[in-house]
């Protein structure tokens, strides 16, 4: 499933309680990381070799199970959840479509230098697999929005990578861009998992794949794929532009914004199933309720 990458996420034990657990070869097991202030999954991540810990922990446990089977959990703790708008030209060019009157902003702050970034959540309301996302009552188009999720450390450093489902109401925010925050930060907005894959390598970008299918009673009805390689900017510059004149003393997440755009005609409806696919890494599902 994953080869040689080492995966660090957090999954329900036996005895009910939720433990941290990393997972390489095919092979998965719960660690105990070593005692610290921080949550055990924050110890990992925020050590001066995340997947060398990781793996240090995992040879030394002796819980073992498979990947498949556990029930993993949203990969954070107390980290924050940002987003950048408008990296990907299709994102683009369907923000001036739903905002005519505001297309040129949007067109602007595609070439801009300054990404678009705003808050889209704090730990507590991320959703992790197999959890209800949901599109807001008020809203009559609304859609997923299926990203590359940077996990950062404290000092700025991409330390892993995950998935990410940015909700959106498209006729909120088209109505008027200053609605943003209404539009992607509401109750149930945000996925994240199943887990992180640690120490990514972005150095063929290409090779980061993101597909996405809706199924509706069973039957698929939107489809969609893209890749790394079609963003602006590249990994490194959105974390540059979060980092400045900013801490992140817990760490933070990075949702990278969206190259998978529905057609205008589209809309979620509750019983749908939403789930994106990282290639062969990984795979975050969650059905939708409103």
């Amino acid at each position: 499933m994953t080869g040689n990458k080492v995966l660090l996420g957090k999954a329900t034990h036996p005895d009910g309680s939720v433990q941290v657990v990393v997972a390489k070869g095919g092979k998965a097991r719960f660690v105990h990381a070593p005692a610290s202030k921080s949550p055990p999954l924050t110890t990992i991540l925020h050590s001066s070799r995340p997947e060398d810990l990781a793996s240090e922990l995992f040879d030394k446990s002796k819980e073992e199970t498979s990947p498949l089977e556990l029930n993993w959990q949203a990969p954070i703790d107390h980290q924050e959840v940002w987003a950048a708008g408008v990296t990907y030209l299709r994102s683009s060019e369907a923000r001036q479509r739903e905002s005519q009157g505001a297309a040129v902003f949007y067109d602007k702050v595609y070439a801009a230098a300054r990404p678009e970034l705003f808050m889209k959540a704090s730990s507590r309301s991320v959703k992790g697999p197999g959890q209800d996302v949901r599109f807001r009552s008020d809203s009559r188009w609304s859609v997923p929005e299926p990203e590359f999720a940077l996990v950062i450390n404290p000092f700025g450093e991409i330390v892993g990578i995950t998935i990410g489902n940015d909700m959106s109401a498209r006729d909120i925010e088209g109505e008027n861009p200053l609605y943003l925050p209404q539009a992607k930060v509401y109750r149930g907005a945000c996925s994240i998992g199943p887990y992180i894959i640690l120490n990514p390598n972005f150095s063929n970008p290409a090779e980061w794949q993101l597909e996405i299918t809706i199924d509706r009673q069973g039957n698929p009805v939107f489809s969609g794929s893209t890749a790394m390689d079609r963003m602006k900017r590249t990994p490194e510059d959105l974390v540059s532009w979060l980092t400045r004149e900013q801490d992140y003393p817990d760490g933070v997440i990075l949702l990278t914004g969206t190259g998978i755009v529905p057609p205008d005609d589209f809309t979620l409806a509750r019983g749908d199933l939403i789930s994106i696919r990282l290639g062969d890494l990984a795979t975050l599902a969650n059905p939708v309720t409103c």
